[in-house]
């Protein structure tokens, strides 16, 4: 039996709590305060968050420190931030006595519901890696067409700061993380459609283990019953499930009879569409994801075909594969994003043939670096330099394998420090890759702030190369 949407109304006369004070917490609060502006708030915060919600003047907003299961256990609803993970002790000991937690997502989409509690035209994208790349792709291709179309969630813009759009949009291209999925599924509304590129282990902290975050990334498909499902035909995980999809319209891409990927070629089924070498689409793993795009298009009714060439004018995001610019024979490229040791596999690969020093390491998750050492015994760069809390376990894997390859392998105290070396290691020509395998947290509030000081160390204005193309609707 799947969940009634609570829309922000439904939220009058109960109470009500906020978990977080980031962009997501502030959206939802701006958000319930537009429809309930007299509803009493708890919010949940940081001793200094607490400090600057008493200057806002909101009588009927209180701050709390105590995140407690006691405390949180009082209230109805708790609509919590993605970062905070439903599986802390104090939010499974409050679910358990009644506390219904959700987030800002759930609460955007159960203002959306329509007929068949389906949230009309909205493309919903997930995945563990390239699902922004692919969701603002998706937005630039529908704008092409002509088509008003609104491109938010994860990416950067918080969906209930499209609660009450001046202009409608037709479309909705919204990305959501592995924290976001349940949030769509606990809402009891479908998407139109969704969409999965791939399933690698990741957030491992937040969901608690690998099973855990393949089932919550796709509780999108398993609980959220999209109308359509587009799935990548050659993950293993995505294509046992799409044949166990029940009242699914299933359409994949990277397989023959779709849209599809022939070395650097696009075809439609057997139908040459265009060479992608020159699309500015940094990656085979992105272009090929050029092919989840069109097929949702193609699942629109629209014309995939005529719109796929408008790829070539689309700007790519700041810290995925971004060239921030060359300076004395170097190349600095930021791959800040990159959190996994997959994506740091997959940012090499893009620069096949070239002198490359990769620079790895931050927040330790406990994910496995096994498979990117075995990767390193034949496609080995000129240098790998690890940093941060996990950098000296991925040190120690990667010792024997420097030995007998011959890579220069290197361990830095910082970002600046990292930067030095894989310069000196280089010797003034290649291509220095900051493409970490790892969160930022602790050193960095966020990757945005690592990309934008490894511009700044660079030498190029970390302002310029930040902004999110194409955000909100247009």
């Amino acid at each position: 039996m799947r969940s009634s949407p609570l829309s922000i109304a439904q939220l009058d006369g109960r109470k009500v709590a906020l978990w977080g004070w980031g962009r997501e917490g502030r959206a939802a609060y701006h958000a319930i305060r537009t429809r309930l502006p007299a509803l009493p708030l708890t919010l949940f915060c940081s001793t200094q968050e607490a400090q600057e919600v008493a200057a806002m003047g909101d009588a009927n907003l209180v701050a709390d420190i105590d995140a407690s299961a006691a405390r949180l256990s009082a209230f109805d609803v708790v609509v919590k931030s993605p970062g905070i993970s439903p599986y802390r002790p104090e939010a499974v000991e409050a679910a358990a006595s009644g506390t219904h937690l959700i987030g800002g997502t759930a609460l955007w989409f159960a203002e959306h519901t329509g007929a068949d509690r389906v949230a009309t035209n909205t493309l919903c994208v997930t995945g563990t890696k390239g699902k922004s790349t692919t969701t603002a792709l998706l937005a630039h291709l529908l704008r092409a067409g002509g088509h008003v179309t609104a491109l938010a969630g994860n990416i950067g813009l918080p969906l209930l700061e499209l609660l009450e759009p001046e202009i409608a949009p037709e479309f909705w291209a919204i990305e959501l993380s592995s924290y976001q999925t349940g949030d769509v599924a606990a809402s009891g509304v479908r998407p139109q459609i969704a969409v999965a590129l791939n399933i690698f282990p990741e957030h491992l902290d937040w969901h608690g283990s690998h099973q855990r975050y393949a089932e919550d990334k796709l509780r999108l498909l398993t609980q959220a019953q999209p109308r359509i499902a587009v799935l990548n035909a050659n993950d293993a995980m995505l294509a046992e499930l799409g044949a166990s999809l029940s009242g699914v319209d299933v359409r994949w891409f990277g397989a023959g009879a779709g849209w599809h990927l022939r070395d650097d070629d696009l075809y439609r089924g057997d139908d040459f569409v265009m060479d992608t070498r020159a699309l500015p689409l940094p990656g085979r793993h992105n272009r090929g994801n050029l092919c989840a795009v069109l097929t949702v298009i193609e699942a629109l009714g629209l014309d995939a075909i005529a719109l796929a060439p408008h790829a070539a004018s689309f700007r790519p995001l700041p810290n995925r594969l971004q060239t921030v610019g060359r300076r004395d024979g170097i190349t600095y490229v930021n791959d800040s994003i990159s959190t996994t040791p997959h994506a740091s596999l997959a940012a090499l690969d893009c620069f096949g043939g070239r002198r490359v020093a990769i620079l790895v390491g931050g927040h330790d998750r406990g994910l496995p670096w096994e498979d990117f050492a075995a990767v390193m015994r034949t496609h080995a760069p000129v240098a790998i330099i690890t940093m941060g809390q996990n950098g000296p376990r991925i040190r120690a894997l990667l010792e024997p394998v420097a030995a007998q390859v011959g890579f220069v392998l290197d361990a830095a105290t910082d970002l600046a420090d990292a930067m030095a070396k894989a310069k000196s290691a280089l010797g003034g020509e290649g291509v220095v890759l900051l493409s970490p395998g790892a969160p930022s947290f602790g050193a960095y509030k966020d990757y945005v702030a690592r990309g934008r000081h490894f511009a700044e160390l660079a030498g190029f204005d970390p302002d310029v190369i930040s902004t999110i193309p194409g955000l909100g609707i247009a």
